[in-house]
C-alpha cells in the first residue's frame, strides 16, 4: 500500500475494518477512531511540505493500550466507561513518526488473565474474535484482534502486547509476523498490565519488515540498515526442550528448515532451555499492585482489583461466562504482596536465569524454539515470529518462533530466515 497516499490508505483500511472487522464477520475491531481521516489529511499535508516520517501507514492498537479519546477496557465490561485522557508513550511515538491511529482491536479479556478456561480472543466487552482464515480455529491470545486484523489485510501492522506468548503465539497461529522487544525497551506507561516485570508492547505485521518498522516507530528510533545476510554468517541454536510436544508435521518442517540452513553454510547447534514455573508466580503476585497503579493514574471509574471483582460478581450473566479464577487468585491468594518470600524467590530465580541465558545465548544470532518453553518471557528476551510454510491441519502457515540475547542480531537473523524460507519454498 506504500504507493498510495496516506489518506487513500486510511480510507481503504476504514472500509475493510467496517466490512470485515465488525461483529458480523471477524469481530476484531473494538472501536474505530473518528479522527482517523483527519489524522491522515494532516499527515499528508506535512509530507507534501517535506516531512519524511519513519512510518506512513494506518495502524490498529490492542485495547489495553491508551489512545487519547478512545476507550481502554482490556476487553472488560468493568472498564467499559474508561476513556483515555492521553496517549500512552508508545502511541505518542507512533503519531510522531507518521502513524495514523485507525482504532482499537478486541483482545482476550485482561490479556488472558481473567479465568482459567477462557477461550482465546474472548472478552465480555467485545465477544469472540474470529480467526481470519478459518472460523473453526482459535485466534490465539491475547493480541487476537491485532493478529486477525493483520491477517485479514485490514492493516499491514498492528500494536500488541506480550507477557507470555500474546504476540508470538498470535502471530504463529494467524500466519503473520510478530516482534516482542526485550522488556524495558518500550515504555509500559499507559498500558493495562499483567506484570511489569514481564510485560512488553510489541508489533504484528504482514512481514517481519512491517513489524520491525512499527517497532522502530514505537521506540522513536530507526534501526541501522538491516537486511538479510548470507546464511553462512548465521549461527543458530535449536532449543530442544520439550521437543516431543511438537507435532510430527511441525517437527518434520523444522528439520527441513535446519537442513536447508546447514546446506547454505549456517552453523546449527542444539541447546536446552526449559520453561520456568516462576513465571506464573510473578504474574499472580504483580497483577494486583501493578493493575491498581495503572488505574490510579487513569480516569477509570474503578480503582482497585477488589472493586473490579465485585463488578464481575454483580453482573454474572454478562461478565462471568467463564468465571474469574485468575482475578480472584491475584486478589485473595497473594499473601505478603510484593514482600512475600514466594514472590522474592521468583525474582531471585529470574535474575539467575537471566545470567545463565545471556551466557548461553551470547554465541548465537538466534535460537529457534521447538517444544514449549517460556524462557524468552521469563528472562525478558527479545523474540520474533516469522511466517513459515508448514500448514497446520486447517491450511494456515504456522510460523517459527525465534529468540536471542541481542536485538539487532536476532532481527537480522529473522529477516534472513524469512527470505530463505520464501526463496526456497520450504514446505
Amino acid at each position: 500500500m506504500e504507493h498510495m497516499g496516506i489518506v487513500q490508505q486510511t480510507q481503504q483500511a476504514l472500509l475493510r475494518a467496517e466490512s470485515d472487522g465488525g461483529k458480523q464477520r471477524l469481530n476484531c475491531i473494538a472501536e474505530l477512531d473518528p479522527t482517523a481521516l483527519s489524522q491522515a489529511r494532516d499527515l499528508e499535508a506535512q509530507i507534501q511540505n517535506g516531512r519524511k516520517p519513519l512510518l506512513c501507514m494506518p495502524v490498529l492498537v490492542k485495547d489495553n493500550v491508551d489512545v487519547k479519546g478512545l476507550h481502554t477496557t482490556a476487553g472488560s465490561l468493568a472498564l467499559a466507561g474508561h476513556v483515555a485522557a492521553q496517549d500512552a508513550p508508545v502511541i505518542a511515538n507512533l503519531r510522531k513518526n507518521g502513524a495514523v491511529i485507525l482504532g482499537k482491536t478486541n483482545m482476550t479479556e485482561f490479556a488472558n488473565y481473567t479465568a482459567d478456561g477462557m477461550p482465546d480472543g474472548y472478552s465480555s466487552r467485545g465477544g469472540q474474535v474470529i480467526h481470519a482464515m478459518d472460523p473453526a480455529l482459535s485466534p490465539s491470545g491475547s493480541s487476537s484482534g491485532s493478529a486477525v486484523a493483520v491477517c485479514a489485510g485490514i492493516v499491514s501492522a498492528a500494536v500488541g502486547t506480550d507477557t507470555s506468548f500474546s504476540i508470538l503465539a498470535c502471530a504463529q497461529e494467524n500466519g503473520v509476523c510478530g516482534l516482542k522487544p526485550p522488556v524495558g525497551a518500550l515504555s509500559s506507561e499507559g498500558i493495562v498490565p499483567i506484570a511489569r516485570t514481564l510485560d512488553s508492547a510489541g508489533a504484528l505485521g504482514k512481514s517481519f519488515t512491517d513489524a520491525l518498522r512499527l517497532y522502530a516507530a514505537m521506540r522513536d528510533r530507526p534501526w541501522p540498515a538491516m537486511r538479510p545476510i548470507p546464511c553462512s554468517s548465521l549461527r543458530i541454536a535449536i532449543n530442544i526442550a520439550n521437543r516431543s510436544a511438537v507435532s510430527e508435521g511441525q517437527q518434520s518442517y523444522l528439520n527441513r528448515v535446519l537442513a536447508l540452513l546447514r546446506t547454505r553454510g549456517a552453523a546449527v547447534e542444539e541447546i536446552r532451555q526449559m520453561p520456568s514455573p516462576y513465571l506464573r508466580v510473578i504474574m499472580q503476585w504483580e497483577f494486583k499492585p501493578h493493575l491498581e497503579a495503572y488505574l490510579r493514574a487513569s480516569h477509570a471509574p474503578l480503582k482497585t482489583l477488589r472493586e473490579i471483582v465485585a463488578c464481575y460478581e454483580s453482573h454474572p450473566q454478562t461478565m462471568m461466562r467463564y468465571g474469574i479464577t485468575r482475578l480472584k487468585c491475584a486478589l485473595e491468594e497473594t499473601p505478603g504482596g510484593l514482600e512475600s518470600p514466594v514472590y522474592l524467590e521468583a525474582l531471585s530465580a529470574r535474575e539467575s536465569s537471566i545470567r545463565q541465558a545471556q551466557a548461553t545465548l551470547a554465541p548465537y544470532d538466534a535460537v529457534m524454539m521447538t517444544g514449549p518453553t517460556n524462557i524468552m518471557h521469563f528472562c525478558g528476551l527479545p523474540a520474533a515470529t516469522i511466517i513459515g510454510n508448514c500448514p497446520n491441519l486447517h491450511g494456515v502457515p504456522r510460523g517459527l518462533i525465534l529468540y536471542g540475547a541481542d536485538e539487532y542480531r536476532l532481527y537480522q537473523a529473522a529477516l534472513t530466515l524469512e527470505a530463505l524460507i520464501r526463496e526456497a519454498s520450504v514446505r
